[in-house]
């Protein structure tokens, strides 16, 4: 049976729906043009109630892939608090497999506070990081598994050993090992470090980017043609000419478009009621990675990652809507 090790962050994600506050329109910001506004010192009842979800880009896609049939292993670090407890049995609950998931003494798991604005169908996050920076490479460990395939999402590192160290230990591995690797960069790994970034989708079976990313690349390569740098299928040409063998490119709400080298197809996105965008893009990893390693085309690959988020996003937290395989079918 075809195994796949999830490998990156967790937390836990306590989510606080509101309808107070007001959104404001702030264009001469670049960086922040729109930005929400409450009254400083003043107290907001949240919505009906609060809500706890597994959160970090591994544990969701992790949560989604066993969901729909595939197993799974979580390689990620808890502290040994009552949110790491809380996160491992949430983990086996979702059919997830623990075998690699660290446990820090005297950590604290990752915990993230998160304001769901009901008007306007976005959030604001607030993250609290300790035990993931402290997430160890143990190429030894993760060979016992016998993985065929390895997810990679944002690496986060700290003084002792940086992201792009732990990156060098995971493309040794797979190297060595003849694992195929599915990457998700982090916006923070891109601006950080493009080359070691572009050195991973180089070793990438499947690449899974947003389009804003896609460009950010794309565009400080030495042959770019920055009039085409808007159109999608320029931005997954380009990435499947880097290595990538297998492209997905997602764009919120106008949906995700596929590229396999051959044939490139979009997909809509579903018009849904949105409850919380939280972990819209992992849902859509794991819809499509799932479909992927049980044979399916490019696109039911992309029908998959489009359904399977377009439940998510119904649910507050990444989790509750995934969908499992009778339904997504």
């Amino acid at each position: 049976m075809t195994k796949i090790i999830c490998l990156g962050s967790s937390a836990k994600d306590i989510i606080f729906p509101i309808s107070e506050g007001e959104v404001k329109e702030t264009p001469e910001d670049l960086e922040a043009q729109k930005k929400i506004v409450f009254e400083l010192g003043a107290k907001y009842q949240v919505l009906e109630e609060r809500h706890e979800s597994i959160g970090g880009c591994a544990a969701n896609v992790a949560s989604g892939l066993a969901r729909l049939g595939v197993e799974t292993y979580c390689a990620t670090r808890l502290g040994d608090d009552d949110a790491g407890k809380w996160l491992k049995k949430e983990l086996e609950t979702n059919g997830v497999k623990t075998d690699l998931v660290q446990v820090g003494k005297n950590h604290k798991s990752d915990l993230s506070a998160i304001v769901a604005h009901i008007p306007s169908e976005d959030r604001i996050i607030f993250s609290d990081r300790d035990s993931n920076e402290k997430l160890e490479i143990i190429p030894e460990e993760i060979k016992k598994i016998g993985a065929q395939w390895i997810f990679l999402s944002s690496l986060n590192g700290n003084v002792d050993e940086s992201w792009d160290k732990k990156l060098d230990k995971i493309l040794n591995l797979i190297s060595e090992e003849n694992i195929k690797l599915i990457f998700n960069p982090g916006q923070k790994n891109i601006k950080n470090n493009q080359e070691k970034v572009i050195e991973a989708i180089r070793q990438s079976e499947m690449l899974i980017i947003n389009k804003d990313e896609a460009i950010e690349i794309v565009d400080k390569l030495d042959d770019s043609n920055n009039e085409m740098i808007n159109d999608e299928k320029f931005l997954a040409e380009k990435l499947n000419r880097l290595g990538a063998k297998i492209i997905a490119l997602t764009d919120g709400q106008r949906g995700a478009w596929g590229f396999d080298g051959k044939e490139f197809l979009h997909v809509e996105a579903k018009k849904e009621k949105v409850a919380d965008t939280l972990g819209a893009g992992d849902a859509f990893s794991s819809g499509f990675i799932s479909a992927h390693l049980k044979g399916k085309n490019l696109g039911e690959c992309l029908k998959w990652g489009i359904e399977n988020s377009a439940s998510a996003i119904k649910n507050f937290g990444a989790v509750k809507g995934l969908l499992k395989e009778e339904e997504i079918s």
